[in-house]
């Protein structure tokens, strides 16, 4: 998602993109490690849909550590999903970052937070979403900042989200495992590996044959659909080279169908019936 490379790219930095897993898109660890340099300083890693990725965490953090390179994990879509060891998706780096926007599994209607084991960093990001103020209730800055609060309204919504996380991240696998099981004879279509006993999917992902026509023989049937992330170098806002064949199959051929908590399973079944209709 393009927010991830913008943020880096906003600072004045330079992101770096590197290729993502087929089973999970989270990011390819040797590829990862065939263009880190003694100028990079943070890797940024997306957990896709909830997935983490196929290798183990302490491998990337055995990497970074020896470099002194800092880990921020975007776990934007990976509200209440966690790692085999129980630990929290956004906690394996120095920082991980959360999304509220509306299509999450909990939304304010805008926004996110940020999560961190280090005290130190904690009191930094404070500052830096406060103007640098040194502290609540004075106008005292220490550094510069930006004006990055939250609001209360935003903030009573979310508790009060958050009381249906449960419920939804429950629904969300029954709604995933729906999918698969009705489209279990599709060819055309295929899932992405999840570990339902740890991660939540909350969006309905899949790799799609002839993805173009199928979104219109959905849409004709009243049924939304929506392509996947191109990919970023090829975006006009980057228009880089490099080779991420992965990623290009993905822009190729993936595709995001009905995923909210509150579709019926009818609907599933009549959503997985059109996608049988048009492969026949």
């Amino acid at each position: 998602m393009v927010a991830t490379p913008n943020s880096v790219k906003l600072l004045g930095a330079n992101p770096i993109f590197v290729d993502v897993e087929r089973e999970t898109l989270c990011i390819d660890l040797e590829d990862l490690k065939s263009k880190v340099t003694d100028n990079t300083k943070a890797i940024m890693l997306v957990s896709a849909n909830g997935r983490y990725p196929t290798y183990d965490m302490n491998e990337l953090q055995d990497f970074c550590c020896e470099r002194n390179i800092f880990i921020i994990e975007d776990s934007a879509q990976s509200l209440g999903s966690f790692y085999p060891d129980g630990t929290h998706i956004g906690l394996k780096g120095n920082v991980g970052s959360f999304s509220f926007s509306m299509p999450k599994i909990i939304t304010t209607g805008q926004g996110g937070a940020l999560i961190t084991n280090d005290d130190e960093l904690a009191a930094k990001i404070r500052k830096i979403k406060d103007f640098g103020r040194s502290g609540g209730g004075n106008d005292i800055h220490d550094s510069i900042g930006f004006n990055f609060k939250f609001t209360e309204m935003q903030a009573v919504i979310g508790l009060s989200q958050m009381s249906k996380l449960d419920y939804r991240v429950k629904r969300k696998k029954e709604i995933y495992k729906r999918y698969q099981n009705n489209l279990s004879g599709v060819s055309s279509i295929s899932f992405f590996d999840h570990d339902f006993k740890n991660t939540a999917p909350w969006f309905i992902d899949c790799m799609a044959d002839d993805r173009d026509n199928l979104q219109e023989h959905l849409k004709r049937n009243n049924i939304g659909s929506r392509v996947m992330y191109p990919p970023l170098n090829q975006q006009k806002a980057y228009n880089l080279g490099g080779n991420f064949p992965i990623s290009y199959q993905i822009g190729d051929n993936g595709l995001w169908l009905p995923s909210m908590a509150q579709l019926l399973d009818s609907e599933i079944d009549y959503i997985t019936d059109n996608i049988i209709d048009f492969y026949e």
